[in-house]
């Protein structure tokens, strides 16, 4: 069952649209606009690696974008000053999570704890009901009155991936208005309307970490002392030759190992313990099973387990299917219908039924 409001408890409900300067925020606006929702918009101004420079999420010419959206479409628009919890709970996360020698996805955090948490805060106390964004992505209401997250229709922009540490409390105020859009007919509709953003480019780099994105230069600059030289190692222990720090690499990475092989070589693992990086072929990458913790089901509840489900290691990676057992706390094992190459720590897993997220964890 949809989330479907009548017209009339449209016309009373208060929305607030995270807005970015972007065609997707800026699309959202202007259809809840149409369907009578009061709207305001609000950008969030966030840390940035340099002074003189603006997170990407949030350039001056982004300001200005969505601030023009915001008057041509008749709605209150305001910016708000997160850099500070956003540099204490994302930026730090991203470094602590290379410390221990794995792989961030600041986005998850972001989505979890900034949007949809100081932000949806925010809005509830502004007297909204609602908080709105351009995701890609789908919230469905069942007959027992549960909220479930869904893939959104579009399978090449579905954001369902970094929204899946999201609760019921969250899902039942938030509004994802292009779940059931293609990408396509969202700028058709930003053109129609007239929206001078119908063009604008995406970003795709690391939001915070300069002009660049370059994330190494970033932990050069903020974090130097998880830069300390050590061995690389093939798997059989041999020495191959200096690596210039753990948080330079990450599982399946094949160029920038400043060695010269017959044949190419892949990262296969990051010993913190001994400072080390170890390559090897091809052939020694591939596992098909996983451990991960700190997972969270979207229902609130673990499922029956073992239970079949569908899988991603990555948020651009392909689903594969895997049969999922439930661990003592807040751990699962994933078992692979086949080996994958770039099974990686620090990242999230997320399973599926179908279009349906169940939840996820982050890979141990």
């Amino acid at each position: 069952m949809r989330r479907l409001l009548s017209k009339n408890m449209r016309e009373r409900a208060t929305v607030v649209v995270a807005m970015s300067g972007g065609v997707d925020s800026s699309v959202t606006a202007a259809l809840l606009v149409e369907q009578g929702y009061t709207v305001i918009g609000l950008m969030l101004r966030l840390w940035a690696a340099c002074s003189s420079q603006s997170n990407r999420c949030c350039t001056p010419d982004s300001v200005v974008a969505a601030r023009q959206v915001a008057a041509q479409l008749g709605i209150p628009f305001y910016v708000r000053d997160y850099r500070e919890p956003f540099r204490r709970i994302v930026v730090e996360y991203f470094i602590s999570t290379y410390a221990a020698g794995r792989t961030p996805n600041p986005c998850i955090i972001c989505n979890e704890r900034i949007r949809f948490g100081l932000l949806l805060e925010e809005a509830l106390n502004l007297g909204a009901q609602y908080l709105a964004t351009g995701h890609y992505a789908r919230v469905r209401r069942t007959e027992e009155g549960a909220y479930q997250l869904l893939r959104g229709k579009d399978t090449a922009k579905d954001q369902s991936y970094v929204l899946h540490r999201l609760n019921q409390w969250q899902l039942q105020h938030v509004l994802f208005p292009l779940g059931d859009w293609l990408k396509s007919d969202v700028r058709q509709k930003a053109l129609c309307q007239g929206l001078p953003v119908y063009d604008r480019a995406e970003s795709q780099d690391l939001c915070f970490a300069g002009e660049n994105g370059d994330y190494r230069a970033f932990i050069a600059q903020y974090a130097p002392h998880l830069l300390h030289p050590g061995p690389l190692l093939d798997t059989r222990g041999n020495l191959l030759g200096q690596h210039r720090g753990l948080a330079f690499y990450t599982i399946g990475q094949r160029r920038g190992l400043g060695i010269a092989r017959a044949r190419p070589m892949y990262v296969t693992q990051l010993d913190t313990a001994r400072n080390t990086v170890i390559v090897g072929g091809a052939e020694e990458l591939g596992r098909d099973e996983l451990f991960a913790s700190e997972v969270h089901y979207i229902s609130g509840q673990k499922p029956a387990s073992p239970v079949r489900v569908t899988a991603r290691i990555r948020y651009k990676a392909s689903d594969v299917p895997a049969t999922l057992t439930c661990l003592e706390g807040d751990r699962i094992h994933l078992k692979f219908d086949r080996p994958l190459r770039d099974i990686t720590p620090g990242q999230a897993v997320v399973f599926y039924q179908g279009d349906v997220v169940l939840g996820g964890g982050f890979i141990e």
